[in-house]
């Protein structure tokens, strides 16, 4: 059994059993991956991948538990190597953060240039992408941190730390009825059409939460990934929007009206997520304690290292969230 068999086999299931794309990520040819795979088999006596033809349709049993003992050798191997680039030299490396346009937009540019400041020979890599895609990453390894407030939790894999409580806000145009309202309801918004997030998007499962337990529908016609794409829309008149409060910019949004929204939906909570058992390079810790300073470099490796997510969601439950 060779390790290069067992990052073959990663691969092609991490492509969605797709041969060709799991050659070009991995940089080598087709039929390379194909024999090596086979060779695999033949070594281990059992099947990984059940065929059509010479074509991968599906994992079988057996091979989803060498699938799983597979991720946790790669992962340890890569621990090693940043074990050791980091005994070579802390402040060089690399870091790749999987988040959305909300934090990429709003949130991380500050962050961002703290952590470039300090860590000058530190190249950052943002990937946006949906929640789930997000989660995904992090549990596969293809993003050392990621960032969201939705999906996590679907992926056991994942180490996931709180950063800070967020709500919402609503935006009008300021020749809207709603503009002059002093405290909005959510009968009141219900008698408009929404425009806000995609389902499954910054907290968008709060917001059919509220409307659901007062038995109201909410008219939403339109829908976007990005605060900003969800702004011009409101601008254009297509409806009321309800966007994440840290979204909306005094300046740019001098056009808008935000009301505050935060009586209506119960807070939503970011977190910050790595892969379970993976290591943290000196940097990476600090770039988390610039996110969220109430996680703590020093000491947060320990924590996630000798407690259960279930124990760390306890210590974190007496810990003062920031509000953005």
């Amino acid at each position: 059994m060779k390790l290069q068999q067992l990052r073959y086999i990663w691969e092609v299931n991490r492509q969605g059993l797709n041969v060709s794309e799991a050659a070009n990520a991995l940089f080598t040819s087709q039929p390379g991956v194909s024999k090596q795979i086979r060779a695999l088999e033949d070594e281990l006596g059992v099947q990984i991948f059940e065929r059509r033809g010479k074509q991968l349709v599906a994992v079988t049993s057996a091979g989803q538990r060498i699938l799983e003992a597979s991720g946790d050798v790669l992962s340890r191997i890569q621990n090693i190597k940043s074990m050791a680039d980091e005994l070579r030299d802390e402040s060089k490396g690399s870091l790749s953060i999987a988040t959305t346009h909300t934090q990429c937009r709003y949130v991380l540019p500050e962050v961002i240039k703290t952590f470039r400041a300090r860590y000058p020979n530190v190249s950052l890599h943002l990937h946006q992408g949906t929640p789930l895609q997000i989660a995904q990453a992090a549990a596969d390894g293809t993003a050392d941190i990621a960032i969201a407030t939705e999906a996590l939790e679907l992926f056991e894999e994942l180490t996931m730390l709180p950063c800070y409580r967020w709500n919402r806000a609503v935006i009008v145009p300021k020749a809207h009825p709603l503009a002059s309202v002093k405290r909005l309801t959510l009968k009141k918004l219900s008698e408009y059409p929404l425009v806000t997030y995609n389902f499954g998007f910054t907290g968008r499962s709060k917001l059919d939460e509220a409307f659901k337990r007062e038995a109201l529908t909410a008219n939403v016609v339109f829908t976007a990934a990005d605060a900003d794409v969800i702004k011009t829309y409101v601008r254009l008149e297509l409806g009321v929007g309800i966007v994440a409060r840290m979204a909306v910019d005094e300046k740019q949004d001098s056009d808008l009206v935000a009301l505050d929204a935060a009586h209506l939906f119960e807070p939503s909570v970011t977190k910050i997520a790595f892969r379970r058992g993976s290591h943290l390079r000196g940097y990476m810790a600090g770039f988390i304690e610039m996110f969220a300073p109430h996680i703590k470099a020093a000491t947060f490796q320990r924590q996630v290292s000798e407690n259960t997510q279930q124990e760390i969601e306890a210590h974190y439950a007496d810990v003062s969230l920031p509000d953005l």
